[in-house]
Order: C-alpha cells, then sequence, then structure tokens
C-alpha cells in the first residue's frame, strides 16, 4: 500500500514539472529569450559606499523628514520638550473632543501623565488590565499615542515595534495617531534602521515591525484614493528635542 501510495505521489510530481517545463518554455518562446537554468551573476549586494556613508546633519534630517511626512498628508511639529508634546496632545485632545484615548505602557509616556491631564478624556494604557479587551479598547479610541523606536528622514517614515506592553493596535485602530519621536532616534537613511534588526537576530524580532508614512491611504478599488481606511485618517508626528 505504502509502495503504491509514494508511486502515486512520484507520477504526480513527475507531471507535475512535465507541466512546469512547458509553462516555462512557451514563456521562453514568447519572449524570444532562451531558457535559463542558471542564477544570473550578482557582482554588486547591498548598497553602495556612497550611499552607506551619506548622511545629513540634524536641521537636514529634521527638515527632510518634515518635508517627506507632509507630502503625504501627515502632519509634524517641532517641539523641545516633551513637556510641550504633552502640551500639544492636550490641545488636540481639547480641539477634537477626543473622548477616547489610547496610549503606550512606556516610561516616557508613564511620565506625561496625560491621565490626570485629559479630565475630559478616558485614557487607557495598553495591557494594564487582564480582562479588558484591549482590541476593541484600541479600535474605539479617538487618539493613539505612541513612541517611534526609529525615523527615517530620506523617507519619512516612523518605525513602530510591537511589544505586551505597546500593542500593534495601539498605532493601527484609533482614528488620530500622534507619534512622540525624541530627535536623537531621527535617522538619514533606512539603511541605518534594518541594519539594527538584522544584527538583532531572527529570535530577537518582535512580532511586528511597523512603518508609518502618514495617514492610512488606499486605491485598491477603482483607483480611487481614500484615507483611513486601514489606519487613522490622521497621524501626528511630534520632534522633540
Amino acid at each position: 500500500m505504502a509502495d503504491t501510495h509514494k508511486q502515486w505521489l512520484d507520477k504526480l510530481e513527475a507531471e507535475s514539472r512535465a507541466k512546469q517545463e512547458l509553462f516555462m518554455n512557451d514563456i521562453s518562446a514568447k519572449l524570444r529569450h532562451p531558457r535559463m537554468y542558471e542564477k544570473p551573476q550578482h557582482p554588486f549586494r547591498g548598497a553602495p559606499d556612497f550611499w552607506n556613508a551619506f548622511e545629513w546633519t540634524e536641521e537636514e534630517r529634521i527638515k527632510g523628514f518634515t518635508d517627506n511626512f507632509l507630502s503625504v498628508g501627515g502632519h509634524v511639529a517641532r517641539l523641545q520638550t516633551m513637556e510641550e508634546a504633552k502640551s500639544f496632545i492636550v490641545q488636540k485632545a481639547e480641539e477634537m473632543s477626543a473622548k477616547y484615548v489610547i496610549r503606550q505602557n512606556e516610561p516616557e509616556l508613564d511620565a506625561l501623565d496625560l491621565e490626570g491631564s485629559l479630565s475630559d478624556s478616558q485614557v487607557s494604557v495598553w495591557n494594564t488590565d487582564e480582562e479588558q479587551y484591549w482590541r476593541a479598547r484600541a479600535a474605539e479610541a479617538d487618539f493613539g499615542i505612541v513612541m517611534a523606536d526609529h525615523a527615517v528622514a530620506y523617507t519619512g517614515s516612523v518605525t513602530v515595534l510591537s511589544a505586551p506592553s505597546k500593542g500593534r493596535s495601539v498605532s493601527l485602530l484609533p482614528t488620530v495617531l500622534i507619534i512622540i519621536i525624541p530627535i536623537e532616534r531621527l535617522k538619514t537613511r533606512l539603511g541605518e534602521v534594518l541594519v539594527k534588526f538584522d544584527e538583532a537576530g531572527r529570535e530577537q524580532l518582535p512580532a511586528g515591525i511597523h512603518f508609518i508614512s502618514g495617514p492610512s491611504r488606499s486605491s485598491d478599488i477603482e483607483n480611487d484614493l481614500t484615507i483611513g481606511v486601514h489606519g487613522p485618517g490622521i497621524v501626528y508626528a511630534l520632534l522633540v528635542g
């Protein structure tokens, strides 16, 4: 029985490979190009040296990030201290009548004491109550507040890593997202950020690495641009320091 089953699998394998050959030969013939059975030579791998050495000054990074983030519909504020960031968040919450606010459980955000400052809003801290269904809490939130792990000026991107104290939903589900970016975490090139993930190794990678470049944008259906379908429709990046 086992031999019969193996023979049957071998027969299917052979038929599948024969069909694959016909398919590839047909494509090759239509392209008028001989089949290639060897990998093409790839003498250059990774970014060239001039790009790895490319680095903006702090002011150039701030300007580059701001220009790129604004160009895709995001908002940027340049602030000097975390106290100014707190005042910005409180002011925006009052302007927009934010009823529900959710934030990461991060020491920098603990220090802002938003819970004591947003008297008209219910402020929730991710994963602080085992009984709470946190994704639902994030989905109903008007504001999500997160700390950026990294930011890239050349692409106008912010990187937010997932962790038990952070929660991917905090940056993904609320209507408005506010990202606090300490200025020392703002790099020039994307490669400066990606290399950290390589160096950390697969075992140390988080479950999610999110690159956020402005509000959610989608043109999946009939090429009709829609803002805020797959994520926050309003995103503020606060450059602090």
